[in-house]
């Protein structure tokens, strides 16, 4: 019995040590000379948030907190060193790429030796970006958390799985998500926006109008799910066509400014800032 009871803890103790994982912490930063009106393009990594905020100053700020993790010091050492970002800069463009394990063609260029048992090994990287407010962006994102304010330009967005909050404030945003929790967020009447066309495949879509919109305004569920509309500023566009929970087309105000949300599977939660329904 002893025996058997000595094999056991050992079997456990094996099987703890093959699991834990240390882990590595390390903030990179970067800045750089950049007017108004030019583009900004970001590759996340597989996981990672990304944060663009924009801002009165002609640079671009980035702060990157990249995560690594692995069985021993040094495979963690061999990872930090092949795991970050680089920019790919030109006349008005800058470009934010995520670098790891991942991508099998870029480790071997830089770490001949790179062990394989290591190649693809998870990663994380957090983006904290500060843009001139007058830039267009274009994301691309894995897993993790999106939020982006006070940027006025031509935005668009592709992200797999997140947690996004956008709160725009002008020029036009054309985004598509696989799944998660959308918040939408237009603070005024006045929005400066060109357009906005933005789609869900599964999870909650909310979206936080201004009273006194003017818009042209379009929202459908493609699958399964509903509408939940708490925003009285809406009138049909083709007259006495009605609004059902799965389709709203709809004139707010005067009309003009084209804005189209679907959702595939889920909820698509419709209120007015001030006066959000309950979630």
């Amino acid at each position: 019995m002893k025996k058997l009871n000595l094999l056991i803890v050992a079997v456990l103790l094996i099987t703890v040590s093959a699991s834990a994982q240390l882990k590595r912490t390390t903030v990179k930063t970067d800045k750089l000379d950049f007017g108004a009106g030019g583009t900004v393009t970001i590759q996340g990594s597989p996981k990672g948030s990304i944060k663009v905020e924009g801002w009165p100053q002609r640079e671009v700020e980035i702060t990157a907190e990249i995560t690594v993790e692995a069985a021993t010091d040094a495979d963690l050492e061999r990872l930090s060193k092949v795991t970050g970002f680089q920019l790919d800069e030109s006349t008005g463009r800058v470009g934010i790429i995520s670098l790891g394990a991942h991508d099998k063609k870029y480790v071997k260029a830089v770490d001949k030796k790179f062990p394989k048992h290591l190649m693809g090994n998870a990663y994380r990287i957090d983006y904290v970006l500060k843009v001139p407010q007058y830039t267009d962006l274009q994301i691309d994102g894995g897993t993790g958390d999106l939020h982006v304010s006070n940027v006025e330009g031509a935005i668009k967005i592709n992200f797999i799985e997140t947690n996004a909050k956008l709160d725009l404030v002008g020029g036009g945003v054309t985004a598509v998500f696989g799944k998660g929790d959308v918040d939408v967020s237009i603070p005024t009447r006045s929005w400066r926006g060109r357009f906005a066309d933005i789609q869900l495949a599964m999870g909650t879509m909310s979206l936080n109008l201004p009273a006194g919109l003017n818009a042209e305004f379009d929202a459908t569920i493609l699958k399964s799910g509903k509408i939940e509309n708490a925003f009285d500023g809406f009138k049909p566009r083709v007259r006495k066509q009605e609004f059902t929970e799965r389709s709203i087309a709809a004139k707010a105000g005067t009309g003009g400014i084209p804005l189209k949300f679907s959702v595939g599977d889920g909820t698509m939660k419709i209120s007015t800032i001030g006066l959000r329904a309950e979630r």
